[in-house]
C-alpha cells in the first residue's frame, strides 16, 4: 500500500482531531509533546541511534510528515540506556522511545508508563513480522512494542581479493575455519584476526556475540532459549564449551589482534576500528554484525580510497559457519518502538513505524536492513545487506534474539559485559563463568 493510500485511511481520525481542536479553541498541538491532535502536533521520539544514522532516521519520516502534518523529532542520545529509565520515572518520558533491548523494554514497561500498543500496530506487526519478533516486544500475555529496524549477527569481514592471492576460499564449518586461520598465518606470518570490545558504555558486548554464536551453533536453538530462561547456567558444560571454542581464536596470541597488538589489546580496541583494518589489509578477519558495513564508508582501502564492500570487492563477510555444513542458525538483534502515551499524533507515528513504507523508507537511505516481511529487500544500499535482509525475512532461517538483551540486566548487560572484558584480561575460565553466573543474584 502506497503511504498516500495508507495516510488517507487516517483521514476520519484527523478530521475528528481537527473538529475537536476547533471545538476547544485551541489553534494548534501543544509544542514538544505529542498533543491531542494529528496535524500539526509534533511526536518526540529519543533513543541511542547516533550521527549519520540519526539524521536517516528523521529523514525516513519526511513522506510521513507531509503526508499527515504531523512534526517528528527523533533525538539521539549516546548513554540513552543509562538514561532513558530515570526520565521516564521522573516524568520527563519521550512520546516514543526506540529501545535496543528487550530486557530494557521490560524494565520499562515494568514502570507502567508504557502504553500497550494500539490495535491498529498489533495487527501491522502480525502482518509484516514473524511470531518470534513479535514475542519480543509482549510481556504478560500484553504486546507493547513492534519491532523497527534489525541487525544480522555473526558476519566474519574478510577481503576477497585478498582470499584469492592465497588460494583460500570461505569456510564451510567451524573446523574449515580454524584451519582457514592457520593457512593465513603461515602465508603472512602475520596474526589474521582483529577483534574490539571497546564501547563507549558497552564495553565487552562484542565478545557477548561471539559466544552467543557459538552456543547457538554448537548447542542448538533449544539449549540457546534455555540459556536465555536461565535454565542452562553459564557455569554449564555447554556453555563452558563455547567459550572454549572462542578462545582457540580471541585467546591466541598468533591469531589476534591484527593492527592493534596481542589479546589484551582487544579490551582497548573500538568495536567499530576494526573496519579500517579490515578495509586497508592489515586485518584478515573479524568478527562483526552486518551494521559494520556503514563503517566502511567512513575508512579507506589500501589505495586511499572508500572501500567497495562486495563479492568480488575490498571487502565482503560470510556467516560464522557452525559444524554441520549448510545449517543456518543465526542471532542478531534489533530496535523496538514503545510508546508512553496514547495520542492520536503518537499512534500514527507507531502505525507508520510498524509498515512496510517506513521500512522501506529507513533502508533505502542505506546502512540498515529491516527484518519486516513486507518490506522490499531490494532497496537495501548494497548487495551484502540485500541478502542479509533476505535471511532475515526467510521463514527457514533459524533466528534468535541476542541472548545477552534477553537476559536479566543484571547479567546481560552487567556480568556477561564484564565477564568478557576480565576473560580477555587473562582471568581462568572457570572463575569468569562463575562471576558471571553471579549476576543472577544481584
Amino acid at each position: 500500500m502506497a503511504l498516500s493510500q495508507r495516510y488517507r485511511l487516517l483521514a476520519p481520525l484527523a478530521l475528528v482531531g481537527a473538529t475537536a481542536l476547533v471545538l476547544t479553541g485551541c489553534a494548534e498541538a501543544e509544542p514538544g509533546g505529542g498533543g491531542n491532535g494529528g496535524e500539526g502536533a509534533t511526536v518526540r521520539i529519543s533513543g541511542g541511534i547516533t550521527g549519520i544514522e540519526a539524521d536517516d532516521l528523521n529523514k525516513s519520516f519526511e513522506a510521513f510528515e507531509e503526508e499527515t502534518g504531523i512534526n517528528v523529532e527523533y533525538t539521539g542520545d549516546k548513554s540513552f540506556e543509562g538514561n532513558i529509565v530515570t526520565k521516564v520515572t521522573g516524568g520527563d518520558a519521550p512520546d516514543i522511545a526506540i529501545v535496543p533491548q528487550p530486557g530494557l523494554l521490560k524494565t520499562l514497561v515494568d514502570t507502567g508508563e508504557v502504553q500497550p500498543a494500539p490495535e491498529s500496530v498489533e495487527s501491522a506487526v502480525d502482518e509484516n513480522w514473524s511470531e518470534d519478533w513479535k514475542s519480543y516486544g509482549t510481556f504478560d500475555d500484553t504486546f507493547y512494542a513492534a519491532p523497527m529496524l534489525a541487525n544480522l549477527k555473526g558476519y566474519v569481514w574478510y577481503s576477497p581479493a585478498s582470499f584469492e592471492e592465497w588460494g583460500v576460499e570461505v569456510p564451510k564449518t567451524w573446523d574449515e575455519m580454524l584451519t582457514l586461520t592457520d593457512t593465513i598465518r603461515e602465508k603472512t606470518g602475520e596474526a589474521p584476526w582483529c577483534a574490539g570490545f571497546a564501547s563507549d558504555a558497552a564495553s565487552g558486548w562484542p565478545g557477548t556475540d561471539w559466544i552467543e554464536d557459538m552456543v547457538l551453533r554448537l548447542s542448538g536453538p533449544d539449549v540457546y532459549d534455555d540459556w536465555i530462561a536461565g535454565d542452562v547456567k553459564f557455569t554449564d558444560p555447554e556453555i563452558k564449551e563455547a567459550f572454549d571454542a572462542v578462545g582457540t581464536i580471541l585467546l591466541d596470541e598468533n591469531y589476534v589482534n591484527a593492527g592493534f597488538g596481542g589479546v589484551k589489546s582487544i579490551n582497548s580496541t573500538a568495536f567499530a576500528d576494526v573496519a579500517a583494518k579490515v578495509a586497508d589489509g592489515s586485518c584478515a578477519l573479524t568478527h562483526q554484525a552486518s551494521f559494520l558495513s556503514a563503517n566502511f564508508l567512513d575508512v579507506k582501502n589500501a589505495d586511499g580510497e572508500t572501500p567497495e564492500v562486495a563479492p568480488d570487492g575490498d571487502v565482503y563477510a560470510f556467516i560464522m559457519p557452525g559444524t554441520t555444513e549448510g545449517e543456518l542458525q543465526v542471532e542478531g538483534g534489533g530496535e523496538f518502538v514503545a510508546a508512553f502515551n496514547d495520542d492520536e499524533a503518537t499512534v500514527q507515528v507507531l502505525e507508520f513505524m510498524a509498515s512496510p513504507e517506513f521500512a522501506d523508507a529507513r533502508v533505502e537511505l542505506g546502512g540498515v536492513i529491516s527484518a519486516n516481511k513486507n518490506a522490499d529487500a531490494s532497496l537495501a544500499s548494497s548487495e551484502f545487506l540485500q541478502e542479509a535482509m533476505a535471511i532475515m525475512q526467510d521463514d527457514a532461517t533459524v533466528f534468535r534474539f541476542d541472548a545477552s538483551d534477553l537476559m536479566p540486566s543484571t547479567v546481560g548487560s552487567g556480568s556477561f559485559w564484564k565477564g568478557m572484558v576480565d576473560w580477555i584480561d587473562g582471568k581462568a575460565t572457570d572463575q569468569v563463568l562463575s562471576d558471571i553466573q553471579a549476576g543472577y543474584e544481584n
